[in-house]
């Protein structure tokens, strides 16, 4: 026992190093110079001071049920789970899962078995034997196992580097899910205010063309002249020119959401044109702040995973420096089929197996380029973060605004409209001329499209600035706090 003890020593003194051995290379941190932890960004949005249309309140996942819409939701539920991008980022999530795996098994003992049997001669010379060996039936057993004791940390920065990048893979889909869900809502809500401004066209159409007629009769009564039929059936054109964009625009909304829901274009369902109002929103927006804002984010956290990754990955390239130091234990049997698996013919070894790369210019190479590619994904993380501020900010400014726009032409709706109808009843009391009449009608229409279209302008804000502030998606599997897992 006392020998057996001596010669077996040196496995357990291999064991106590890799047991402290350390991972090369940089440990994961978020660089206190990262935009992130800029004290600007934590801090509430400029533009949600004295909003009264949103709110600090911490967004909701489901954001789109702010619009209590059944067919909404529905149309939302089903590109969830057929649209075409979320079928692909889960199969990439799928892969990511998979490597893993793989990076994960390279940390574990390495099994191997193989055997043969062949009829052949052997060479008497490689024997020193003068004579010849006659032909035989030959056979080979063997059972290797091995295991890498990783004492610098190779294995565990490439596990490291995988789980970093399955997890920038989670992030990634889970934008997908943001950019899906906004998607939908804003094709739904283009469906729906195209709905509205063809109810306006439709009826100033009509307005105008029954206008058309009374002047038509004025004219042969002798109260009207030619110019004035020729200006009122102007104004009819026009407004009929305004109607097929319209029902474009309708058009391919539906077969926007019909591809989104993963169907073919002319699959759309032909009831959801009988909306002809865009359904409001029945409180104010919650946007909370900017240090929300960059915890919430996907495609932020999905940025700063691919950081960390690269971090993970100088560690492995800088391991290539030190020499790789594993066990390996085999056994096996190699004879003539005669004797198979007789004691003579059987072999067994254990050991350690040590493996350096002495010219070390290409790996320092690799360092050199893992340096690069952190920096560049600092660089790129940043550009994420300022980006993702730059796009709240400016979805929250161009909806403060454009409902400010929409009030406006509102009262100026109102005051066109009553213009009109005082036009009207002054001519018909013989007061007016009826060219007056006709730049009333003209302006209180224009008046009228204006606003449904602005209508529809603030629907789309609506959506761009949920799009913005990143809600639609499940909780996350890896969070922004600089410390990677």
């Amino acid at each position: 026992m006392n020998r057996m003890g001596r010669g077996f020593g040196w496995p357990a003194a291999i064991a106590t190093v890799a047991l402290a051995g350390c991972a090369v290379g940089p440990d994961y941190q978020l660089p206190k110079e990262a935009a992130f932890n800029a004290p600007a960004a934590q801090q509430p949005f400029v533009g949600a001071r004295d909003n009264p249309v949103v709110s600090d309140a911490l967004p909701q996942g489901a954001w789109w049920h702010l619009y209590r819409s059944e067919p909404l939701d529905r149309l939302v539920d089903e590109a969830l789970q057929a649209n075409t991008d979320l079928r692909i980022a889960n199969a990439n999530l799928e892969r990511s899962r998979a490597m893993v795996r793989a990076a994960s098994a390279q940390g574990q003992p390495q099994l191997g078995l193989e055997g043969g049997v062949e009829r052949g001669l052997i060479s008497a010379e490689q024997y020193l034997s003068e004579a010849d060996l006659p032909v035989m039936n030959l056979y080979t057993v063997s059972l290797t196992a091995s295991y890498e004791l990783d004492l610098f940390g190779r294995i565990r920065r490439g596990i490291e580097a995988a789980k970093a990048d399955d997890e920038a893979v989670q992030a990634a889909r889970d934008w997908v899910r943001v950019t899906v869900a906004a998607d939908v809502t804003k094709a739904y809500l283009d469906l729906c205010s195209g709905g509205d401004e063809l109810n306006v066209a439709t009826q100033l159409v009509d307005l105008q063309q029954h206008n058309l007629d009374l002047t038509q009769r004025l004219l042969a009564g002798g109260r009207a002249t030619r110019l004035d039929t020729r200006r009122s059936s102007t104004l009819v054109h026009q407004l009929q020119a305004t109607i097929p964009p319209i029902e474009s625009k309708r058009r391919d909304a539906l077969y926007q959401l019909a591809v989104l829901t993963g169907k073919p274009p002319g699959d759309y369902d032909a009831a959801l044109a009988q909306c002809r109002s865009a359904p409001p929103v029945v409180a104010p927006i919650p946007v909370g702040d900017g240090a929300a804002l960059l915890k919430r984010r996907p495609d932020i956290r999905a940025a700063e995973r691919r950081l960390a990754a690269s971090t993970a990955e100088i560690g492995v390239a800088t391991a290539d420096l030190y020499p790789r130091i594993g066990l390996r234990v085999s056994a096996g049997s190699v004879g003539t089929t005669d004797d198979f698996l007789l004691r003579r013919t059987n072999t067994w070894g254990v050991g350690p197996v040590i493996s350096w790369q002495l010219n070390q210019s290409a790996t320092r190479a690799k360092i050199a380029a893992g340096n690069a590619t952190q920096q560049a994904a600092l660089a790129r993380f940043d550009a994420v973060v300022l980006g993702a501020l730059r796009e709240t900010e400016s979805a929250l400014n161009a909806y403060r605004h454009d409902l400010d726009r929409q009030a406006a032409l509102a009262a100026a709706f109102d005051d066109a409209s009553r213009t009109a109808t005082d036009a009207h009843t002054l001519q018909d009391a013989g007061r007016s001329a009826t060219l007056s009449t006709l730049d009333a009608e003209r302006t209180s229409a224009n008046a009228a499209l204006a606003l449904a279209s602005v209508k529809a302008q603030v629907a789309a804000d609506q959506v761009a600035l949920f799009r913005a502030i990143g809600g639609g998606w499940e909780a996350p599997q890896g969070s922004v706090d600089g410390k990677g897992e």
